[in-house]
């Protein structure tokens, strides 16, 4: 691909680019290349100035406003916090400085570059306290500036709750008032992306700043998780294959298709602010890694990466479908397609997990990732298409399901993603039915791009339902996985089945809440209702 030719040295020329002309002439200079790639991100590199309006998001702004969030954790006395700045003009400075309120002044505590691929800068700060709230500021230039509060730790608070979303659709740009009013009346003590916050393929630094400035509230004054999926690295399915070169966009051969330092800022953007990775060797093409923990108050969250080692299905197993991630036919023997090669977390990330259930065994603990381990739908973008088996969840291989659902289960965890546009709550079943770990799969942010459904063919409730909904209870998934039904939002309300997820942990009883609320719910009302089948509480003990 032509666009793996651009040299790096590009890079390089920004530095002896030395116009000073002010913005409003800058439209008429002939800018350096500073992007090693071509055809991607073209509205926040190179000559951004110069491209027409955006149909994603200004990025002419006024200079004020030019840091758009910041985004940030604190793990073991350790803050790292990401300031977003939306397209800086070639003589404006590369600096922006993070301070903190002492005594009703600021102080300064560090300052950071902004790299021009992404225009973000991390700040790192060891021996944060975290007995306080602490207020922050971040500043660029003369004008600009941007304040928020970094918690305190939340040890020893009988409830910490977490909202969690995913699926930031682009046929919908407009604001995201609801969720915010919403989540910030409900005041959970950390909120969770689980991928899919853009949309834009190609367009990920527009994208990015569009979801930032829709959420920002939400994020401005608690920590926040976000991790990048299929969509924001530009593909419609990603089967990472331990970062190898995808060969076409769809992804189905394994790797990753867009130019690998276009893959490195996206994930810069989204999760340089995530605790340190466990084990951070590079993958292929040199690529990053971010699985990690994340303790808040008596919870630790483990943060994995689902789709990153996963492997291809494309020539490796027999297609039974229109395509190699789609199975149609019923009759297909599940385990010709669980073959010993094939891998889903990985072993560095399933060493990460034994490792992680051996620490801090006196918390309750949850494992965040971007999609549920089992085939948790029938119908797929509409009520017409039956498919029996998606290779795109993480119900396949089943071995490297196995392997990860145990591991879930040992540490006595419950699982939390997002993707399949379809809100479940599920207990899965390792061995035999409801011995392995619960699983809630929050729903959409925007759920008017792809919908999916559970709608068994048979149109019966499995064995041991509930009340709740009539298509509940032991199932047999498209890959004969073992999965216990116990809600699930078919999108057929007004909010489309779009909404959000809050989870309640009950740090003194060792239970779990989990609660679904509609994108045009107002949880400030009392008559507020959720998805029929939720609220749900689950027992760890």
């Amino acid at each position: 691909m032509k666009f793996r030719f651009f040299g790096y040295i590009a890079l390089l020329s920004f530095s002896l680019y030395l116009s000073c002309e002010s913005p409003e002439k800058k439209e008429t200079l002939d800018p350096p290349v500073i992007a090693p790639f071509e055809g991607l991100d073209t509205l926040a590199t190179n000559d951004w100035w110069n491209r027409g309006p955006s149909p994603i998001i200004d990025m002419k702004v006024p200079r004020e406003e030019v840091i758009a969030f910041g985004i940030y954790t604190v793990s073991n006395e350790t803050l790292k916090l990401s300031a977003q700045l939306f397209p800086l003009y070639p003589d404006e400075s590369r600096e922006v400085t993070f301070e903190i309120e002492e005594g009703g002044s600021w102080k300064e505590m560090q300052s950071q570059k902004v790299n021009d691929l992404g225009w973000s800068a991390l700040f790192r700060v060891e021996s944060w306290d975290t007995s306080k709230d602490i207020k922050y500021r971040l500043r660029h230039g003369d004008e600009a500036s941007y304040e928020g509060l970094i918690r305190k730790d939340p040890i020893g608070k009988e409830e910490i709750s977490i909202a969690a979303t995913s699926c930031n659709s682009n046929k919908d740009r407009g604001g995201r008032e609801n969720y915010v009013r919403n989540i910030n009346h409900q005041d959970p003590d950390l909120i969770f992306f689980a991928g899919d916050q853009s949309y834009d393929h190609t367009e990920h630094t527009a994208a990015w700043l569009k979801f930032g400035m829709q959420f920002r509230e939400t994020f401005r004054n608690r920590p926040a998780v976000t991790i990048p999926d299929d969509h924001d690295i530009g593909q419609g399915n990603l089967w990472g294959e331990n970062g190898i070169q995808a060969p076409i966009v769809d992804g189905a051969d394994g790797g990753y298709f867009y130019h690998p330092e276009y893959v490195k800022m996206v994930e810069r953007a989204q999760t340089a602010h995530l605790p340190d990775p466990y084990d951070p060797t590079p993958i292929e093409q040199g690529i990053g890694v971010y699985f990690t923990s994340l303790t808040i108050g008596d919870v630790d969250f483990a943060i994995i990466e689902d789709r990153k080692f996963k492997s291809g299905p494309r020539n490796k197993i027999p297609q039974a479908g229109p395509r190699p991630d789609h199975i149609n036919d019923p009759n297909y023997d599940p385990e010709s397609i669980d073959l010993e090669e094939l891998t889903l977390l990985g072993d560095r990330q399933l060493n990460f997990l034994d490792a992680w259930a051996d620490q801090n065994q006196d918390k309750m603990k949850a494992v965040l990732s971007q999609t549920g381990f089992c085939g948790g739908a029938h119908l797929h973008g509409s009520q017409e298409n039956r498919l029996h088996a998606d290779l795109d969840s993480n119900g396949w291989p089943q071995t490297g399901r196995q392997k990860a659902l145990e591991r879930i289960q040992a540490a006595g965890a419950v699982h939390i993603a997002g993707d399949q546009h379809l809100a479940t709550i599920i207990q899965h079943g390792i061995n035999e039915f409801d011995d392995g770990p619960w699983a809630f799969v929050v729903p959409a942010i925007v759920n008017n791009y792809y919908s999916r459904w559970w709608w068994p063919e048979d149109e019966k409730p499995g064995k041991n339902s509930n009340d709740a909904l009539p298509w509940t209870g032991q199932y047999l998934d498209g890959f004969n996985n073992k999965i216990t039904m116990h809600a699930y939002a078919n999108p057929d309300s007004d909010s489309n089945g779009s909404g959000y997820g809050l989870i309640r942990f009950h740090t003194e009883t060792d239970e779990v809440t989990f609660e679904c609320w509609p994108r045009y719910s107002d949880v400030t009302q009392q008559d507020a209702v959720q998805f029929a089948g939720w609220p749900k509480t689950v027992s760890l003990k």
